[in-house]
C-alpha cells in the first residue's frame, strides 16, 4: 500500500496533492478539481486513501482505494 495522497491549498496560491510525510508537493494545480483528478489517479494506483482538505485545512472528503478495514456492505 502507497502513501495516502492530500489534496490541500498551497501556500503561494493554487492546490497541490501531496503524498503523507512528503515535504514538498507531487503536483501543483489552479483548481481544487484538478488536483483531485490527479490525487485519484494517484491513489488508485497506489492502493492508498485520497484526502481532500477544505480551504482552512479541515478534512471534506476521503475516498479509500486500498484495504478498507470497513468495506461497504453489500
Amino acid at each position: 500500500m502507497g502513501k495516502n495522497q492530500h489534496v490541500t491549498p498551497h501556500p503561494e496560491g493554487g492546490w497541490q496533492v501531496k503524498g503523507a510525510g512528503n515535504s514538498k508537493a507531487t503536483s501543483r494545480t489552479d483548481t481544487q478539481k484538478e488536483a483531485i483528478n490527479i490525487a485519484r489517479e494517484i491513489a488508485k494506483n497506489q492502493q492508498s486513501e485520497l484526502i481532500i482538505h477544505r480551504t482552512n485545512g479541515q478534512i471534506r472528503d476521503k475516498d479509500s482505494y486500498g484495504n478498507d478495514q470497513y468495506p461497504p456492505r453489500g
